[in-house]
């Protein structure tokens, strides 16, 4: 083989599986409690400079799909809004150092993405602070697992629902009012929203809701210029897993995709950067699902 030429990896065994060490987090979780770690992009995303100069607001930037989104676009040259809960604070500032390292400015705005308020100042702080807005990345998700849905309480629903659906409409709303032609905005939908799982019966219904939202606002949003879309994961190694699942869960998390393991955020996070650069320029209304070859969305 050429010293040039790279061997293809093995999606099997690219990444950790299953069997996991148990382990349990208080919710939200934290990315440093993790076990095994998550690779979000830190050290092996390579970049090709397709975010050059753009601005984006990521929510649930501080972990996850969000945190490896945060990361992928600074590294292709964006600069961004990072939205999360104050609890997390220091995987936030995290994010923020790894931004400043590629030579990008992160500001970090702690808040509660679910207040029409918060979610309109994440689009002001933007335009004051940085000039502009050109992709938005409504990643902030909250769930829970109950067996029995009399186990779901009316303030469980309601939290769910006001995070994952009145978050993404509220921030939104708010960006459709300065985003100019050419701008993106992707939410993050699920495989739960095609494929659902009983013990995630109020997150399951918000990711179905999220999916026909990006249907709906594409459609809007021509009118604008500004493209629309959803990407949907299958099982990602995030600390929501340990935070709310059952040890037993968190053992065999992943195992039943085709490839035997979840995904690692960095593996999803390319979808991402696809949709938010000039290569997804006739890309619109469409859902990305990246499920571990468990199912089309």
């Amino acid at each position: 083989m050429s010293p040039t030429m790279r061997a293809n990896p093995d999606p099997r065994t690219l990444y950790p599986q299953p069997p996991f060490k148990d382990q349990k987090q208080t919710h939200p979780g934290t990315v440093r409690l993790l076990d095994p770690r998550a690779e979000h992009g830190e050290q092996e995303y390579r970049s090709y400079n397709r975010l050059e100069d753009r601005v984006a607001i990521v929510t649930g930037g501080d972990s996850g799909i969000g945190r490896a989104v945060a990361i992928a676009f600074a590294k292709e040259g964006a600069n961004l809004v990072l939205s999360y809960l104050p609890e997390e604070q220091k995987d936030a500032e995290e994010v923020a150092r790894i931004a400043d390292e590629a030579g990008r400015k992160c500001l970090c705005l702690p808040g509660d993405i679910g207040d029409p308020g918060y979610a309109r100042s994440l689009v002001k702080t933007a335009i004051a602070r940085l000039g502009r807005l050109d992709v938005v990345v409504n990643n902030a998700g909250f769930q829970m697992m109950r067996e029995k849905i009399e186990d779901v309480s009316p303030e469980e629903l309601e939290q769910t629902f006001r995070t994952n659906v009145f978050g993404t409409f509220f921030l939104t709303q708010a960006a459709l009012a300065v985003l100019k032609p050419g701008a993106s905005i992707i939410n993050s939908t699920s495989i739960q929203g095609f494929d659902f799982s009983e013990g995630l019966l109020a997150y399951a219904a918000t990711k179905a809701a999220i999916a026909n939202l990006t249907k709906s606002l594409a459609k809007l949003a021509k009118e604008k210029g500004i493209r629309v879309n959803g990407v949907a994961p299958g099982p990602v190694w995030t600390p929501l897993i340990p935070a709310t699942m059952a040890v037993d869960k968190v053992r065999s998390f992943g195992e039943q995709t085709v490839f035997g393991r979840p995904a690692q955020p960095v593996e999803v996070a390319h979808l991402y950067v696809f949709l938010a650069s000039e290569e997804a320029s006739y890309v619109s209304g469409e859902i990305f699902g990246a499920t571990g070859g468990r199912m089309p969305v």
